[in-house]
């Protein structure tokens, strides 16, 4: 069952950095979530659904609700915002992307098997 942690300001963005580079766990996912966009509200439904990934932390953001917080994970991980967006962050980077409709669990497993 997904259990998401809630991003919502710096010290979660410094949190979820800081738990990528724990090395008893593989990395931390996050998911980038506009709540007006039906794309993104599947894409969330779709992780909920088929979540099986119980070992690895999940961070949701509400990018309509915390806007600032989710330009800066852009910055962060030099990345280009879209919605919905997962990220996997390892080692304090991120390592993987994927937005629209390859926000689901077959990419996270092509992910993880790499």
């Amino acid at each position: 069952m997904l259990k998401p942690h809630m991003l919502e300001d710096e010290n979660g963005l410094l949190e979820l950095q800081e738990l990528s580079k724990n090395p008893k766990i593989q990395g931390v996912f996050v998911f980038k979530h506009s709540t007006r966009c039906s794309v993104s509200y599947m894409a969330y439904k779709g992780l909920k659904a088929m979540w099986k990934f119980e070992d690895i932390p999940f961070y949701y953001l509400d990018l309509i609700k915390f806007r600032d917080i989710s330009n800066e994970v852009a910055s962060v991980f030099n990345l280009k915002h879209e919605s919905p967006q997962l990220l996997f962050i390892n080692n304090g980077e991120c390592t993987n992307s994927a937005t629209h409709f390859n926000v689901n669990v077959d990419t996270i497993q092509m992910w993880l098997n790499a």
